[in-house]
């Protein structure tokens, strides 16, 4: 029994120290880590990226021409804030790159400098952005609220244990 209480508090250790170092790692750019997490959204990056894809870009030093660059519009421009996804075809991290969208002929009104610029996409997981929003509606919060309550439920019965009755050999002799 020791033994198998020693091997859950190292396996919940090594959990929880993988957890720690993915969040570390993984830390989204808007908490000041390397990492933006984007959905895209409309058709200028198709075919490579199609709206509802999941996006996860990773900061770099510099970008060159022919990077997919996750930027925000620059403060001040119209639609200063906004957060895009489209490819490097020019320009610098100093004077601003020239963007334009793989389904555009031309390019962005915006010229991001390198603070601008999120990341580099390396990762886009097809489809799941559109999940992820269904998930933040309404019915998909009361849909994972129904998830969980359920699992606890199950969990708790399932650790629920009878009280033991004592036998009828002993409550008959007393």
């Amino acid at each position: 029994m020791r033994r198998r209480a020693v091997l859950r508090i190292g396996s919940l250790a090594v959990l929880a120290a993988l957890v720690a170092l993915c969040a570390i790692a993984l830390r989204p750019a808007a908490l000041g880590g390397p990492v933006a997490i984007v959905i895209v959204s409309g058709q200028s990056m198709e075919p490579g990226f199609q709206s509802g894809d999941l996006v996860l870009a990773l900061r770099q030093r510099s970008y060159e021409r022919g990077d997919v660059v996750v930027y925000r519009v620059p403060a001040g421009e119209p639609g200063d804030g906004s957060i895009v996804i489209h490819r490097v075809v020019g320009g610098s991290g100093s004077a601003g790159y020239r963007v334009r969208g793989d389904n555009k002929n031309g390019l962005d009104p915006w010229t991001p400098t390198d603070d601008d610029v999120l990341g580099t996409a390396r990762l886009t997981v097809p489809r799941a952005g559109s999940a992820l929003v269904a998930l933040r509606s309404p019915l998909g919060l009361a849909a994972v609220a129904g998830l969980v309550t359920f699992l606890i439920a199950i969990g708790s019965g399932a650790g629920a244990r009878e009280p033991r009755r004592a036998s009828r050999s002993r409550s008959q002799s007393s």
